[in-house]
């Protein structure tokens, strides 16, 4: 049997493979974001550096800046794949957990999905939470893009129960959402479980009721 080859162009190379390419790109990126994550819970944002992360994956500092910019830039894509669970493009309102929250008729069931939806989040962000808690200029900018992300998702799910006419009559849809941002904040879920000792299980329960009483009436 002849052995398989690959095809090669008229100069006797082999074709460019840019899937190949793409995966190896896709692979890198994701070994950085884990690498910094598990700094980040180890040491803190001011103690985790651009270089300690190259250390750790076994690429150049200046790759990192290519990929990702600047450290804030890599603190922030590390929170986003975090909440998301994965590193794809698709915004958080166009996630199935946030379209099966969207689905039911009854308004109740609406809210218990939206609440285990963001007890899911709350719990793959864990330690993070601290970190972003840090009194550090650099953060800053990155908690206050992240808190407004999360402003984004719940006025949009605010809206949906207004639009089919679930909302609480005694609030606007504005103050209703703030509400909402307020009930579903990562600090308010690390004072709960870890201040207070609540399972994930407890705070999921407590947050359906929340917002079963805010959001509805």
């Amino acid at each position: 049997m002849m052995p398989v080859t690959q095809p090669t162009d008229a100069g006797g190379r082999r074709p460019y493979n840019s899937a190949r390419r793409r995966a190896a790109a896709a692979s890198h990126r994701r070994a950085v974001l884990d690498a910094c994550r598990d700094l980040l819970l180890r040491d803190g944002y001011r103690a985790t550096t651009i270089r300690g992360v190259a250390e750790r994956v076994g690429v150049s500092p200046d790759t990192i800046y290519k990929m990702f910019g600047s450290k804030p830039q890599l603190m922030k894509a590390v929170y986003d794949v975090t909440v998301a669970g994965d590193d794809e493009p698709v915004p958080i309102g166009q996630r199935p957990p946030v379209q099966r929250a969207l689905q039911p008729a009854d308004p109740a069931e609406k809210v218990t999905r939206y609440a285990e939806f963001v007890a899911g989040f709350m719990q793959r962000l864990g330690g993070l939470v601290a970190v972003l808690a840090e009194a550090d200029p650099e953060i800053a900018e990155v908690r206050a893009v992240t808190e407004a992300e999360r402003l984004t998702g719940v006025r949009a799910f605010v809206a949906h129960l207004a639009g089919e006419g679930h909302l609480n009559s005694g609030l606007g849809q504005q103050q209703a959402a703030d509400a909402c941002w307020a009930l579903t904040s990562p600090q308010l879920y690390a004072q709960l479980t870890q201040a207070r000792g609540w399972t994930a299980q407890a705070y999921q329960g407590w947050l359906t009721g929340m917002l079963s009483a805010t959001l509805l009436g």
